[in-house]
């Protein structure tokens, strides 16, 4: 349980630091989500998860 909560601080830190260091590119991936059809994005977001999953898989054998 604890490596979850320190990946989620991770998960924070990482998109602190963006929006801290270029909030108006972050805006600008926002308003282009906005714009990317629902598919796509799915189809991008399984694709983190699964290369996510093979990273930890990796890691931790």
């Amino acid at each position: 349980m604890s490596d979850f909560v320190a990946a989620l601080g991770l998960v924070c830190v990482i998109e602190g630091l963006m929006f801290a260091a270029a909030p108006g590119a972050a805006k600008k991936a926002a308003s282009n989500m906005i714009a990317t059809p629902e598919g796509t994005l799915r189809g991008l977001g399984v694709a983190a998860a699964a290369l996510g999953l093979l990273i930890v898989w990796l890691v931790r054998g």
